[in-house]
């Protein structure tokens, strides 16, 4: 018969226990929680594409001061509760020290608030609503607001076609980020002189949209713009072009993928984008992202994966500083997670978006922004050409 431990010794072995687990993991876990499935993962294939190229590309050049880093990922699916689910996992049971996401700034309203009084800084990598900052002190983004990035694409039509004068708007009423760019979308053209004519909303889950088109058809606008997700959006732009809607059309930062493409197949020609990432941004950090990228994916990064890899590199940045003054695996979890969330908003980052850092609240501070035009080769494949 084995002969059991002393009481005194198993109460030993306990308190090292949770005296470990109170201590960073190695290597340093980061969590990475973005939609994997749902309608919303034609934009978090291509954050998780993002994150994972930045732990190979961070790694291979010593992690953090010679620790590397190991990304977590949690699926937060396309509602909130996916969202809120892969928060909390990340938070107690991954024991991350940080986490990048979540995909829809929907989500980031449900979630973000948990990670807030965890005390566990998050990193919006796409979410551009307004008042996501502004969640908790723990809460930042790497996505410029809606506000910043969207008139852009209006000014960019004009410029295009200076005849435009009667516009179509269209939003789904279902996603808070569509519904916060779509006020951006409507003082922009009311700013610059153009007629709203209609205004018509749908939801993220429609595939039908005869309505809403009847209605911008019969409107005679000359630019439509159209602020919902991959999957809706490109089903939208489909059939009212189908429908004989000839006239130009801005797509939302929802549609700022090229997964969209099957979707809408030739009928995204000429969507107008407007971009908070350009793979010709001239910076050598970004160069030198673009030459790896390519090398690894045969094509250029698009602009989530470009923000996800910034939202990692920021947190990988920042925790070098803190290793500096003293080594991690020194740290408290507790401890590290408030002195990075400081470190992070104190910090200056050269990442693949230019330049950057955070104003007190936590808000972007970024200098260069973009505008592209989609160009359709076939059915399914094309590409985001970028204007000047």
């Amino acid at each position: 018969m084995r002969q059991a431990r002393p009481l005194l010794a198993l109460t030993a072995l306990a308190l090292t226990a949770a005296a470990t687990a109170d201590k960073v993991g190695t290597p340093v876990p980061i969590g990475i929680a973005v939609a994997q499935t749902s309608n919303t993962a034609l934009l978090g294939q291509e954050q998780v594409i993002g994150a994972r190229f930045a732990e190979k590309y961070i790694n291979a050049r010593g992690g953090i001061n010679g620790t590397p880093i190991r990304l977590v990922f949690q699926d937060t699916g396309g509602d909130e509760a996916g969202a809120i689910n892969a928060f909390q996992n990340l938070i107690t049971k991954d024991r991350v020290v940080g986490i990048v996401g979540p995909t829809l700034s929907q989500q980031a309203f449900s979630a973000d608030p948990i990670a807030d009084r965890a005390r566990v800084p998050v990193l919006g990598p796409s979410n551009t609503a307004k008042g996501i900052p502004q969640i908790g002190p723990y809460v930042a983004r790497v996505s410029a607001p809606v506000s910043v990035v969207a008139p852009n694409a209006v000014k960019q039509a004009l410029k295009l076609d200076p005849k435009i004068k009667r516009v179509a708007v269209l939003y789904a009423q279902n996603d808070a980020f569509s519904t916060s760019e779509t006020g951006t979308f409507q003082q922009t053209a009311k700013d610059q002189g153009l007629t709203v004519a209609t205004v018509q909303k749908f939801l993220t889950t429609d595939s039908d949209f005869t309505t809403q088109v009847t209605a911008v058809l019969n409107e005679n606008v000359d630019l439509v713009i159209v602020s919902g997700l991959a999957n809706d959006g490109g089903n939208l732009v489909k059939q009212l072009r189908q429908l004989g809607y000839k006239g130009s059309i801005i797509g939302g930062n929802g549609l700022n993928t090229s997964n969209m493409f099957p979707v809408c197949q030739q009928y995204c020609d000429g969507i107008i984008i407007a971009q908070a990432y350009s793979p010709a941004q001239p910076s050598a950090n970004n160069q030198l992202f673009v030459k790896e990228y390519t090398a690894q994916y045969k094509k250029a990064p698009p602009q989530f994966a470009a923000q996800a890899f910034t939202g990692v590199q920021v947190m990988v940045d920042a925790l070098k500083v803190l290793d500096h003054k003293k080594k991690l695996g020194d740290w408290e979890l507790a401890d590290l997670r408030t002195a990075l969330n400081t470190q992070i908003l104190a910090g200056k980052y050269n990442t693949p978006l230019g330049p950057i850092s955070f104003d007190k609240d936590g808000e972007l501070q970024q200098q260069s922004f973009y505008v592209a035009q989609i160009k359709m080769k076939d059915a399914k494949t094309g590409s985001f050409v970028f204007l000047k």
